[in-house]
């Protein structure tokens, strides 16, 4: 069977580094042994958008979850100037871009999308479209990509995707008009399966031919206790963030798996009920690395090896 392979990477910040540690691990076992470079597509949103173009740039795995230990401390680093600048996040963002844009320009210097190993589907949100026409002037998601085509971002430099599809609300300044795919396709899984039908694009392959591995980044078990909740602004504002992004991904997975049935392998290990990692959680970097090295990768690596393999 002709075989066409999606990795799908979800969003949610320094949780990044357990997806980098499970792709580690994968990667690192015998009987998958270069199983990234058969990769067709590479779909990420976020730091899953970040990991994403990183794989494509020729990273490895070990490379990035190496790069996450390292950095993600300084990235969402927090000081009582910004903190009192910010009014504590009440009129500008949790943390500066600044260190997140000198790593990125650093691990892709002037590449562009054209100039990546694989093909790529990175998700935004263009928070206006700059129509010249008023009634038609709006915002709308993003996705970039290099198909080919009059619509394909291929002349995109690669560090500056990695801004756009990670300046998530609240956590960071939007960046060129851009916010966090994440608010529309945190699990992006079912938006590559569907930019992979394009009619527009050659060698748009059969559904029967598609196999998709989906990554998240870890999964929270929240939930609201209480049966009535007359909340205002204040106090949905924080958990109508988690409860987007979780339920995007959810719906995302049940949509890809209805369609691709056995062809799709979601790997979303859960953190213990009395643990939760939000995703500015630098100080947890060594619990998420001991998580993603006692998650059970056993019917992954059977799925993969038999599914993805030739």
């Amino acid at each position: 069977m002709s075989r066409y392979r999606i990795l799908s990477l979800d969003g949610e910040g320094i949780r990044g580094i357990i997806t980098a540690s499970l792709l580690h691990r994968l990667n690192s076992e015998p009987r998958l042994r270069g199983f990234l470079d058969k990769t067709d597509l590479l779909a990420g949103t976020s730091t899953g958008g970040l990991l994403a173009l990183a794989l494509a740039h020729g990273l490895t795995p070990g490379e990035m979850r190496d790069i996450y230990e390292k950095e993600g401390k300084y990235i969402f680093r927090d000081t009582f100037l910004h903190d009192v600048q910010s009014m504590w996040r009440l009129i500008g963002a949790g943390y500066p871009n600044k260190h997140l844009e000198e790593i990125l320009r650093r691990a892709f210097g002037t590449a562009t999308l054209d100039q990546l190993g694989k093909r790529m589907f990175i998700t935004a949100f263009d928070l206006s479209n700059e129509a010249a026409d008023i009634q038609r002037r709006t915002w709308k998601p993003k996705i970039f990509h290099n198909f080919e085509g009059e619509d394909s971002d291929g002349a995109q430099p690669a560090y500056k995707v990695g801004m756009y599809t990670s300046a998530a609300p609240i956590y960071f300044p939007t960046c060129g008009g851009y916010v966090d795919g994440g608010v529309f396709a945190n699990n992006p899984s079912m938006c590559a399966l569907a930019q992979s039908q394009d009619l527009r694009f050659s060698g748009s392959p059969p559904l029967g031919d598609i196999v998709m591995l989906s990554l998240g980044t870890g999964t929270s078990l929240t939930y609201i206790e209480g049966k009535r909740h007359d909340w205002g602004y204040a106090q949905w504002v924080r958990p109508i963030l988690n409860l987007m992004l979780d339920g995007v991904a959810g719906i995302a997975d049940y949509q890809c798996r209805q369609i691709l049935k056995k062809n799709c392998m979601r790997l979303a290990p859960v953190f213990p009920h009395d643990i939760s990692v939000p995703m500015d959680a630098a100080d947890m970097i060594p619990y998420m690395l001991d998580f993603a090295e006692r998650v059970n990768l056993g019917p992954s690596i059977d799925w993969i090896e038999r599914n993805w393999m030739d």
